[in-house]
């Protein structure tokens, strides 16, 4: 359900925006870094909008690769240190044994 709503809420941002921009016919010039272009409104905010989003998306997916590759290598570190605890436990089960036998 989470996710019908955030697709459902982009959906309509785009929706918006397109709503917005098809009565807007001002062409404007766009000074960018290396050249400059002349631009509908609809079209140069549907551009940046569009890079922004798939940045956006690109910087969240490798925060949430970082996350999970951290979950999995916890993981394999309390299984191994659960197994450790298990044969420190079962040594000293051994010890206490062996040692009371001795004093019988």
């Amino acid at each position: 359900m989470k996710y019908f709503l955030t697709f459902l809420v982009i959906i309509v941002m785009f929706i918006f925006a397109i709503a917005l921009g098809a009565h807007n016919e001002q062409v404007i010039i766009f000074n960018y870094l290396i050249s400059q272009g002349e631009f509908h409104v609809a079209t140069l905010l549907a551009i940046v909008f569009s890079i922004g989003f798939f940045i956006s998306w690109i910087i969240c997916g490798i925060c949430w690769l970082r996350v999970r590759m951290s979950l999995v290598h916890s993981k394999r570190k309390v299984i191994r240190l659960q197994g450790q605890l298990a044969a420190q436990n079962n040594s000293i089960k051994v010890s206490k044994h062996s040692s009371s036998g001795k004093n019988c």
